[in-house]
């Protein structure tokens, strides 16, 4: 008889990274996909936890270790955790910038680990630098400052969930005036396009709806540029799969993140879906109220041109 297949050792998944940065949400959703999860592991107890005698016993595992944790030493902890046989190791560190950390700081109340006596930006300065080499040494960073606990719980899914055929494209929208997105490995600038805030009747809407899509597809340079994405994303999205990226975020953005990035991920991702891709969407920005302060008019900037004259 021929030798049945030998199955993959199961994961084993180190989180860890910032304290606030979501090591606690991350733990809950691989929780709910199933996989083993334990928060705070002292280090010694790592390779107890993985086998708990002679044989592994996760289907698959996770495990949360920071500046808590007893024996936690950034430098000495990715070698150990890669030592460990019969699973296979990875590591994902949570990264977010340190002015929202602040923020969630001052929101929770809660003091940071390295910091109970001083300001919680100290505290972060010196966590960033201790961890440095585990953010080296990580397989996967995930930065959470601009997603909601949904989307990381997406980004979760996709990244540690069942596998697919194909690793993960997402086409996203974002607003320039809110920050550049973040997660992006390819930005697109439509500010160049006539924006529809500025169009009495299509500013209460957004990229998603038929209006605003209509009225950019009557402008020439819309269908020009898409075309151009296209070919040039159907040309690069393998080429970073062949040198082993396995996720590829493409971000459309204008000035309001509501109407041009919107339409034109959704457009994108319909034009790549038809190419054999199997692209996510996410809109950063869509929740965003429509606003005049942060949409420019060029109309009213050429008027104070002429009258500075």
């Amino acid at each position: 008889m021929p030798d049945a297949p030998r199955r993959p050792p199961p994961r084993l998944l180190l989180v860890t990274g910032m304290s606030g940065a979501g090591k606690s949400s991350v733990l809950n959703a691989l929780e709910d996909m199933g996989w083993d999860t334990v928060d705070n592991l002292p280090a010694d107890l790592l390779p107890g936890f993985v086998h708990g005698g002679s044989e592994c016993r996760l289907a698959p595992g996770a495990v949360a270790m920071d500046v808590r944790s007893r024996g936690f030493d950034p430098a000495a902890l990715p070698g150990l955790f890669r030592s460990i046989e019969g699973v296979s190791a990875e590591i994902l560190y949570l990264d977010c910038a340190s002015s929202e950390l602040m923020r969630r700081y001052q929101e929770t109340r809660r003091l940071h680990p390295l910091a109970p006596d001083r300001p919680a930006e100290d505290g972060i300065a010196q966590e960033r630098r201790l961890t440095f080499p585990l953010r080296t040494a990580a397989d996967s960073i995930i930065d959470t400052t601009d997603l909601s606990p949904a989307e990381l719980r997406d980004e979760l899914r996709l990244r540690f969930g069942d596998k697919s055929d194909q690793p993960v494209l997402t086409v996203a929208s974002f607003a320039f005036a809110r920050g550049i997105s973040r997660t992006a490995d390819l930005v697109f600038d439509l500010r160049f396009l006539p924006n529809p805030h500025w169009i009495d009747e299509l500013r209460p809407l957004t990229g998603e709806d038929r209006e605003v899509q209509d009225y950019l597809a009557s402008e020439p340079a819309w269908g020009e540029t898409l075309v151009r994405i296209e070919a040039l994303l159907i040309d690069w999205i393998p080429r970073y799969w062949a040198a082993g990226k396995s996720y590829v975020t493409v971000a459309f953005g204008c000035t309001g993140g509501r109407h041009r990035s919107v339409a034109a991920a959704v457009e994108m991702a319909e034009r790549l879906r038809g190419a054999g891709f199997l692209p996510n969407v996410r809109h950063r920005d869509l929740a965003s109220p429509p606003s005049d302060t942060i949409e420019a008019d060029p109309r009213q900037d050429a008027e104070a041109g002429e009258l500075n004259e």
